[in-house]
């Protein structure tokens, strides 16, 4: 395989700190790359080196293969807030309409791609501002614009923040189907396993390749350390020797031996050279508040922007002990439902209706997907001053005097996560945890939550951390439906292409009926409803209309607002009862209709 790229004694360092010090390694045509590594140590300014936005401090090589296009995803966007969506892709592009035949191919047959594109990653406004959009929907127009490249090799930074599932499962779709050369850095452990066939550590400013998934890279690394620590082991044998002879007599250690004193001093500086694979410390940390048996009660909980419902007729009572996902795309009210819960909901524009009651003994820790707002004038001890805790959350000694506006956007998270942790809440609940926190810390953070003793509630788009942590999923679909899925992420997944699997065959099943019959000889005999079958599969689709306008026509006298509450009361009941009848006759119909 070609050498895409070679790396050769590149550097990086802010003040005094080494990020890292002439590293050096390669990178073949065909071979997806994931670079791994704690935050704050540099992983972002490798990558922007690479792709020449930042100068390397020692000078070094970087080469590429000649006629290569490289694309680079960083994790912010450059954008004009003025420009339409399509208009920003091709201003940054630089892709523009010539008057000349061939020109004007290209342009066009780029024009279609990216719409293409953006269709599938469900941005179907081409013609929305820039200003106007969400930071999923924002990242998703980076994401077209880097993928319509074409690129030879692509360059990307945190490619899943801040999208939701459908879009992550896009890109993997994208990056196994296509053959292309790919160097990333993401704490997506499913993202990475699908893409990459390489792992690619920093540490202590050195690179270590391990070709294989993540376990792989566990396993190897822990080899590594091991050994590493048994040549230790060694030399401190050997210098224990040597510390016997230079304590000898002055006549044995005559001009001759000068070598050997020389020695000697290397070899004590390697012997203190033990391998001590820090992680992040949460023991002491869970809660010591008692969790009473009401913790949140939702009863017929509805909540509307304007026309635009985000939460219909919700009931439930969250338990005691209980870890709930809280799934589904971006922009159908996830964040929204969590300030409900947790009465952080201020707008005054949004109307809420229904029942919602909290627990007396509950002490809520609410990680915000926004992060918390630090001034970034204050130190890190002037944040949280406790010397301890800052140690075991990675923020040795030497960091404590350091400003906030100097930490990474990882270390920021970790120290933000500390803050709500060191509370020592009850219910805690948190809102894309896994947004620019390491994979070793997420690691961590997933022991913690396994045995936090109090109710979890976690939104997030990384299926790793849901198929570890959560009993159940409550899944939003859009116009205020919540649907609650006994299970974890990939059971849900697995059950959505069981059902998709049963519809295509029954809407094929149809079309057979439809289709002109073949000679009897010539298929077999299909199996056919009962009489009394037949009968009900017609009573369940007129039930079904029947009823669907009924539930319109519910909605809509809910929506008003001269309706008297006890009236109100009765209405809302009726919905719920409109609600599930529909469900469950649904499913029969479905149940009948495929049993051709």
């Amino acid at each position: 395989m070609a050498s895409f790229l070679q790396i050769e004694n590149i550097s990086k360092s802010y003040g005094p700190k080494i990020l890292f010090e002439n590293i050096a390694f390669n990178i073949n045509e065909g071979d997806k790359y994931a670079l791994i590594a704690p935050n704050g140590t540099g992983k972002t300014s490798l990558l922007r080196i690479i792709a020449g936005k930042d100068k390397s401090d020692s000078g070094g090589k970087i080469l590429f293969l000649r006629h290569i296009k490289i694309a680079f995803l960083e994790q912010e966007y450059d954008y004009d807030p003025d420009e339409s969506i399509f208009g920003q892709i091709l201003k940054n592009s630089g892709h523009t309409e010539h008057a000349d035949i061939d020109a004007a191919m290209t342009f066009y047959d780029y024009e279609q791609k990216v719409k293409e594109i953006l269709t599938d990653l469900g941005l179907t406004d081409f013609d929305k501002k820039m200003k106007d959009l969400s930071g999923g929907e924002v990242k998703r127009v980076a994401l077209t614009e880097m993928l319509a490249s074409q690129a030879d090799l692509y360059i990307m930074d945190e490619p899943t923040n801040h999208l939701d599932i459908e879009a992550i499962e896009y890109l993997e779709s994208f990056f196994t189907r296509f053959r292309c050369t790919l160097l990333m850095v993401t704490h997506d452990r499913y993202f990475l396993d699908r893409v990459c066939n390489v792992v690619m550590e920093m540490d202590r400013g050195q690179i270590y390749v391990y070709r294989g998934d993540y376990q792989n890279y566990l396993e190897k690394r822990q080899e590594r350390i091991e050994n590493y620590n048994a040549e230790t082991d060694k030399v401190k044998n050997i210098l224990r020797r040597e510390l016997e002879w230079m304590r000898s007599t002055p006549q044995a250690r005559t001009g001759k031996a000068k070598y050997r004193i020389d020695a000697f001093y290397d070899l004590k500086d390697r012997s203190e050279q033990v391998y001590d694979s820090k992680s992040v410390d949460m023991s002491n940390l869970q809660s010591r508040t008692h969790l009473g048996s009401k913790i949140i009660d939702c009863k017929d909980l509805s909540f509307w922007y304007g026309d635009q419902c985000y939460l219909s007729h919700f009931t439930y009572n969250f338990q005691r002990y209980e870890k709930v996902g809280i799934v589904g795309k971006n922009g159908v009210g996830k964040t929204t439902f969590i300030n409900l819960l947790t009465g952080e909901h201020q707008d005054s524009s949004g109307r809420q209706m229904g029942i919602l009651e909290r627990g007396e003994s509950v002490k809520i820790g609410y990680y915000h997907q926004s992060g918390m707002q630090f001034d970034e004038e204050q130190t890190v001890l002037e944040t949280l001053n406790d010397t301890g805790l800052l140690s075991r959350f990675l923020f040795p000694h030497d960091m404590l005097n350091n400003k906030i506006s100097k930490l990474s956007g990882g270390e920021k998270r970790r120290l933000y996560l500390l803050t709500i942790l060191v509370k020592q809440p009850n219910l805690l609940i948190l809102d894309e945890p896994t947004n620019d926190l390491d994979i070793v810390t997420l690691d961590i953070l997933e022991e913690y939550l396994q045995e936090f003793k109090g109710t979890l509630l976690i939104v997030t788009h990384d299926r790793h951390f849901l198929d570890r942590l959560v009993d159940h999923l409550l899944v939003f679909c859009g116009d205020g439906v919540v649907k609650d899925f006994l299970g974890d992420y990939s059971d849900y997944r697995a059950y959505l292409k069981d059902y998709a699997k049963a519809a295509k065959q029954a809407q094929t099943s149809a079309k057979q009926i439809d289709a002109p019959q073949a000679p009897a000889q010539k298929r077999d005999k299909p199996k056919r409803l009962t009489f009394n079958e037949q009968r009900e599969l017609e009573q369940l689709e007129k039930d079904l209309k029947t009823l669907n306008e009924e539930k319109v026509l519910l909605e809509s006298k809910m929506n008003g607002s001269t309706i008297p509450y006890d009236e109100l009361e009765k209405i809302t009941s009726r919905f719920a009862e409109v609600s599930s009848l529909i469900d469950k006759k649904e499913t029969r119909w479905l149940e009948l209709s495929m049993s051709v």
